[in-house]
């Protein structure tokens, strides 16, 4: 361990630059500190402003220092609470720790860097890859059955998947809906959207997180619809793609310090969402169609089912205490409202 008197002899908490470096190339430290972090610190010293570099700038706030230590001693056994820390641990002198110092340094520049050790391709993320490919397939399937596709139609009302209100007892049809696809336009859409949307959340929060919130987007949408839209019937991911869209804000709610151009990300999901929103009622009332009405409620409620799912399942890097609230609102939201759209079919089986 380096000495504190050594290079702060005054007891100031400062280290000239000159010595700073030389800490630095210091083989001690070298062997304790790894390379990523001395590579933080000598980018700092090259971009030096001041005489001296201060404790203060590399190291934990004395607040934050004494609350880590405290929990570390409550894990330990140490102390009963920290009123009592101080009874059972000293405070080190200044610097006299500066290796562990030095490990536990996060500057400004380089927080943010952190994001991308979250992306990973360990395990694959293979549940939007999969679900994309089972839909193309279907797709395929009902394009060569009913001889021809165009890009509005034909909506192959006659399958056991698609969703109709006069069906309501076949339970699967809540789900399966999704497989289905009104014109190679939807499709197009819905796969482009849930590719580039759904496969960085994957790769950051992995396929479990994803699923969950993908499918409660597409259970969410055919509630919705059996509640709000009930003459109409159902087809496409749109629900499970607006939980995409809608999980995104979640994850900016909960790690908008840990990611940059969050603003941007959000004003994103708003032209997609509001632009694909915007088509759906125009093709709902002011296009021609010959064939039955598809509903867009199924875009909102997916897109609450994915705030409120998302706010849920998704990992939290640094959870704050007004998170915590965020957390058992969105639980009571989508548990209150699921829980009222399931009663609504049990109890009006005929509706409408």
């Amino acid at each position: 361990m380096l000495c504190a008197l050594q290079y702060d002899p005054e007891g100031f908490g400062e280290i000239p630059w000159d010595d700073f470096l030389e800490v630095l190339n210091n083989p001690e430290f070298v062997a304790e500190v790894d390379a990523n972090k001395r590579d933080i610190l000598l980018e700092r010293a090259q971009e030096r402003a001041t005489t001296a570099i201060l404790s203060s700038s590399f190291c934990m706030t004395g607040k934050r220092s004494r609350s880590f230590k405290c929990a570390v001693h409550h894990r330990d056994r140490e102390v009963c609470s920290e009123n009592d820390f101080h009874v059972l641990v000293q405070e080190p002198p200044l610097f006299r720790s500066f290796v562990p110092a030095s490990l536990r340094l996060r500057p400004a520049s380089h927080a943010r860097a952190r994001r991308f050790d979250h992306y990973t391709c360990c395990p694959p993320p293979l549940f939007v890859l999969l679900i994309t490919l089972i839909e193309l397939a279907f797709f395929t399937y009902y394009t060569v059955a009913m001889g021809g596709v165009n890009p509005s139609g034909p909506v192959p009302i006659d399958s056991v998947f698609i969703y109709r209100p006069d069906k309501r007892l076949e339970v699967w049809r809540f789900l399966f809906y999704m497989v289905l696809h009104a014109g190679w336009l939807h499709l197009l859409f819905n796969l482009l959207v849930q590719v580039l949307v759904g496969l960085p959340l994957e790769m950051v929060h992995g396929s479990l997180r994803i699923g969950v919130v993908y499918m409660a987007g597409v259970l969410a949408g055919s509630l919705g619809t059996s509640v709000f839209d009930t003459e109409v019937y159902l087809v496409g991911a749109s629900g499970g793609v607006y939980a995409l869209l809608a999980a995104h804000l979640a994850n900016v709610l909960l790690n908008y310090n840990n990611m940059e151009f969050g603003i941007v990300r959000l004003i994103g999901i708003f032209v997609v969402a509001s632009a694909d929103v915007g088509f759906a009622v125009y093709d709902r009332y002011a296009a021609e169609q010959p064939g039955p009405s598809v509903s867009y409620v199924a875009h909102l409620t997916g897109a609450l089912a994915g705030l409120t799912i998302g706010l849920l399942v998704l990992k939290n890097f640094e959870q704050k205490l007004h998170e915590q609230l965020m957390w058992w609102v969105a639980l009571g939201v989508y548990a209150a409202c699921t829980i009222f759209a399931i009663l609504f079919n049990v109890f009006n089986p005929g509706y409408p």
